[in-house]
């Protein structure tokens, strides 16, 4: 979650850098949309199997929260599943999806997103305050896919824009509590075939509104936790904060590939800068990662 962004300076900058130019732009693309193989095993030219399993594994170090000075870091490996039926979708690039429409240019779903926790014992600006738990959202988003470009070089890439509403609950697995809403507009572009033909990129640029109870969450200090250092505060609904992102996608040998990304989070302006829990205006995250599928269906995905 909170995958803050920025308006899209360093779009026209990767576009500029991209081998060869863009040759031509693509009005009726499908099997070689760089959309749904961005990340994938097979060519551009392939279908991927309905489903497959394997193993991926990685580390990702981010800020605790929005705007927060401390960070919490996260290495794991799982066993891992990837189901891309023509409606339910899970795993990949798009992570859990219910697609309702989808044709060459819209596409609108039901999507799952979350973030990891946060404890409160190991942050000096949240000590002695309630621990921050595993957040998830869903809701609805739809994707516009403005442009399909072909590159003389080889290649596919994409432009899209995302509009995501969702419904935010913190959990700590014992039971859960709504934290409001969030609204996401982004602008993403990717591109398969950067600098050989398997290798995927992405970057997308992000802008994140929420309503009070999610501010409340991070931001709100009441009274009983007031301190010397950290006054209490009434935390507003409004602008979170924004995110410029970038991945790369890369074989590493037959049935394994790496991955890596970093992104910047941009937090001045937000509602609640005045809150003794907002520490930093700028923030960053970064992880890299694997997966290596074992198994994969006869089978194709229909899109």
């Amino acid at each position: 979650m909170f995958k803050f962004s920025i308006k899209y300076l360093l779009l026209i900058v990767f576009i500029a850098i991209s081998p060869a130019g863009i040759a031509q732009t693509k009005d009726e693309q499908t099997d070689t949309s760089p959309n749904r193989n961005l990340t994938g095993f097979e060519a551009l030219d392939e279908k991927q199997p309905l489903w497959e399993v394997g193993i991926g594994g990685g580390a990702i170090e981010v800020p605790d929260y929005p705007a927060s000075g401390e960070r919490n870091t996260v290495a794991l490996a799982l066993p891992y599943a990837i189901y891309r039926g023509d409606i339910i979708r899970i795993g990949g690039q798009g992570g859990a999806r219910a697609v309702v429409v989808e044709n060459q240019k819209l596409e609108l779903d039901i999507s799952f997103g979350g973030a990891f926790a946060a404890d409160s014992d190991d942050n000096t600006v949240r000590e002695g305050m309630p621990e921050l738990d595993y957040l998830f959202e869903v809701g609805p988003q739809l994707i516009y896919k403005i442009q399909d470009y072909s590159f003389n070089g080889g290649g596919n890439a994409r432009l899209a824009a995302q509009l995501q509403t969702r419904a935010v609950f913190s959990t700590d697995f014992g039971h859960i509590d709504a934290r409001g809403y969030v609204f996401e507009p982004t602008l993403r572009y990717q591109q398969r075939g950067v600098f050989t033909p398997d290798t995927g990129f992405s970057l997308s640029a992000r802008m994140t509104w929420a309503t009070e109870k999610l501010h409340d969450y991070f931001y709100q200090v009441t009274p009983e936790f007031e301190t010397g250092f950290r006054p209490a505060y009434n935390a507003g609904g409004g602008y979170l904060g924004a995110e410029v992102s970038a991945g790369l996608a890369f074989p590493v040998m037959k049935n394994l590939r790496g991955f890596f990304g970093a992104s910047m989070q941009l937090h001045h302006g937000a509602s609640n800068e005045e809150s003794p829990l907002y520490e930093k205006d700028v923030t960053y995250s970064v992880g890299v990662g694997f997966v290596w599928r074992g198994y994969k269906s006869d089978a194709k995905a229909s899109w």
